[in-house]
């Protein structure tokens, strides 16, 4: 094994160093302001300076990132393509008191052994390293929309295998590894059951209760009481149905029954984030960032009285 240069030991530990104080301050800050993230799925066309300007000014405290100039792949982005870029990154972070709450991966795991399989797993490894170096708590994975040539419980061994895999993985940083309950995995007992055969300290739940209400119409509060000692991280977003499909709308004016599970968590004593997922990305129909990104944290405040 090849052994770090005093060099590359000075650049890591002063970036573990940036790391912990400005874990201190978001701890300190999450004391007086709702935990309120949201992802940058929402401003696909945003670069890094107004992302944080604009989660400063609307009283967000975490940054979900979930790719930076449609670029997805995290580790490729020059804000964290090597130490000293990182290092920059989290200084710009610190000094706004912001945190960076989950990295949105696109490691699928519901997929069979092979070069697929094995590409997910290591686009997963390299999200957690790059997680560890941003002092960031969470990870997400998902399934998708599962094989229909291939037996639901084979499929969902595989998942449960990658996210003990991705666990094993991320247990030296502390890293959490999220499954979000996304596309076909949205019914509470088959997550349930993976999150139980994925038994790991490290391996966890993101919880986006739209996605599963939309399909499975099951009360949040009935989701949550299955889920909860799972659930690291949140997803929120409000949709209507029309055709049967969801047509996402701002927070209180879908169907979804959305307040039902912010109100289970809250009661629950959820230290977690309410991250604000606005699919801009992908359904660029939507209102543009700047008015749903704003109206997010009055719907919350209204809802919290606060």
């Amino acid at each position: 094994m090849r052994q770090s240069t005093r060099k590359e030991f000075l650049q890591t530990s002063s970036a573990l160093l940036l790391g912990a104080a400005f874990a201190r301050n978001s701890f300190d800050l999450k004391k007086d302001k709702l935990p309120l993230a949201f992802s940058t799925l929402a401003c696909p066309d945003w670069d890094f300076k107004k992302i944080t300007d604009y989660a400063v000014k609307h009283e967000y405290t975490g940054i979900e990132l979930r790719g930076l100039k449609r670029q997805i792949d995290l580790p490729k982005c020059p804000e964290f393509s090597n130490t000293k870029s990182i290092e920059a990154t989290l200084k710009i972070m610190k000094d706004k008191k912001l945190r960076f709450v989950d990295l949105g991966s696109s490691s699928t795991l519901h997929f069979s052994e092979g070069a697929e399989r094995e590409k997910n797993i290591n686009d997963g490894k390299a999200f957690i390293d790059l997680a560890q170096q941003l002092n960031c708590p969470n990870v997400r994975v998902y399934p998708n929309l599962l094989p229909k040539d291939r037996d639901k419980d084979e499929t969902m061994e595989f998942i449960a295998k990658g996210l003990m895999e991705l666990g094993n993985y991320a247990k030296a940083s502390g890293t959490m590894v999220l499954m979000e309950t996304h596309g076909d995995l949205v019914w509470t007992h088959d997550i349930e059951k993976i999150m139980q055969d994925a038994a790991h300290s490290n391996v966890g739940l993101v919880w986006d209760p739209c996605n599963m209400w939309t399909i499975t119409k099951e009360p949040p509060s009935e989701m949550f009481r299955i889920l909860k000692k799972y659930i690291h991280h949140t997803h929120i977003k409000d949709a209507k149905l029309i055709d049967g499909k969801p047509q996402y709308t701002r927070l209180g004016q879908g169907e979804v029954p959305i307040f039902e599970a912010i109100d289970a968590l809250s009661k629950s004593g959820y230290k977690g984030y309410y991250s604000f997922e606005w699919e801009k990305l992908w359904h660029p129909e939507l209102e543009d960032p700047e008015t749903a990104l704003a109206d997010y944290p009055l719907a919350m405040k209204k809802h919290f009285k606060v």
